[in-house]
């Protein structure tokens, strides 16, 4: 494993971290009070995605990057996968800004492709009106061809969003509040991911609903098993303890390592002992190793059709051949081997299962109730809609 660097072992977690590891190292387990259930039909049926899509989806604040994707100012990155055309940018004054990616005048898509660019103006390729990356329309062609036409009216549309602990959010909808995403950003800066870069970027196609992947992530029960061969030996068996931030949960599990005088207000030895894990509503995780970061977003398609966008963030940038062969092995077991090739391809063999109506709710037992929790947070936002 590489040396955390100084920034890491200067770190100190938030009281909400500090007392999920302390609840861990005095040997309890977070349980629920009995069986729960689930039903099929929130995995199955086309209907009931379309309300959810609607509830959650159209509504609520969700994450689209983590800031690392535009390190510097004058940059813009395009992104499409929630069914909108977004356009992320970073100002001059290094502000975050979501626009819609389309010029005002015809409508055309103002930067193309998927990866961020640095550049301080925005121009159309259709016509070459010119924009900011904060916006703000700074020079048309034949401008006497728009008689009339005031220009500071005409900058690109905005959507609400969100910088906070090295996350970028942005909410389709007008009067969003954010304050869920910024006591989340307390976490995120407890880990300095705003210090962090990127080291990976990758969209898995996954056939199945975006709750079924996040069920994974949701509970412990798995662990040992359904990662019997990559990561399940490294963790105490379904020793977990978890609470809420708003309308998402942060769990922590037990690694093997004993935490007998481990300084846990330490972040950088108490990652050594302990796994953070945060669920998201809508639908987002993020995944705390010892030494990295592993945010991912679901984009949901239909109802069993899911994009995960997975990034993988360092504290700093490979120095050494040696340094960048660690990071990648990291890369190869997280992503491909534990999430595309366990997690996402349980979501899938249960997608499969579902679809055929022989189980028609899921039994969760005490150790799984945080899927339960999940939906009914799920079920709320639904109720909230209508």
């Amino acid at each position: 494993m590489a040396e955390a660097s100084t920034v890491n072992r200067e770190l100190r977690p938030t009281p909400g971290q500090l007392a999920l590891a302390r609840a861990i190292a005095e040997g309890g387990e977070a349980r629920g009070e009995a069986i729960t259930h689930v039903p099929a039909t929130v995995y199955t049926d086309p209907a009931h995605f379309e309300r959810e899509r609607r509830a959650l989806y159209d509504r609520m604040p969700q994450i689209l990057v983590p800031s690392a994707l535009l390190p510097e100012a004058g940059m813009a990155l395009p992104h499409d996968t929630t069914g909108r055309p977004l356009l992320i940018t970073r100002d001059a004054e290094g502000n975050a800004h979501v626009f819609l990616n389309v010029c005002r005048h015809r409508g055309t898509r103002l930067v193309e492709g998927k990866d961020a660019v640095c550049t301080k103006k925005l121009v159309c390729p259709y016509h070459a009106w010119t924009y900011s990356v904060d916006g703000r329309l700074l020079a048309l062609p034949r401008p006497d061809s728009f008689p009339g036409m005031d220009k500071g009216k005409m900058g690109l549309v905005e959507l609400p969003s969100c910088e906070a602990g090295g996350l970028i959010w942005f909410s389709p909808a007008d009067h969003a509040d954010f304050a869920h995403a910024r006591a989340l950003g307390e976490d995120m800066d407890a880990f300095g991911t705003a210090a962090h870069v990127l080291f990976r970027r990758k969209t898995h196609t996954v056939r199945a609903n975006w709750k079924l992947i996040m069920d994974a992530f949701l509970e412990s029960y798995h662990v040992t098993r359904l990662h019997a061969k990559t990561i399940g030996p490294f963790f105490k068996d379904g020793v977990t303890s978890g609470d809420m931030i708003g309308p998402f949960a942060r769990s922590a599990v037990g690694r093997l390592e004993e935490m007998d005088g481990v300084d846990l207000e330490n972040m950088a030895t108490l990652r050594r002992v302990i796994t953070f894990a945060y669920q998201l509503v809508p639908g987002a995780l993020i995944i705390p190793s010892p030494d990295y970061l592993n945010v991912m977003t679901m984009m949901p398609q239909a109802h069993d059709l899911t994009l995960v966008e997975d990034f993988m963030l360092i504290p700093e940038e490979p120095a050494t051949d040696k340094a960048r062969d660690h990071w990648e092995r990291s890369w190869a077991l997280l992503d491909g081997g534990v999430f595309a090739g366990e997690d996402f391809r349980a979501a899938e063999l249960g997608q499969q299962g579902l679809s055929t109506g022989a189980v028609p709710e899921l039994t969760l037992g005490t150790l799984e109730a945080g899927i339960r929790r999940y939906h009914e947070t799920v079920e709320d936002a639904l109720r909230a809609a209508n």
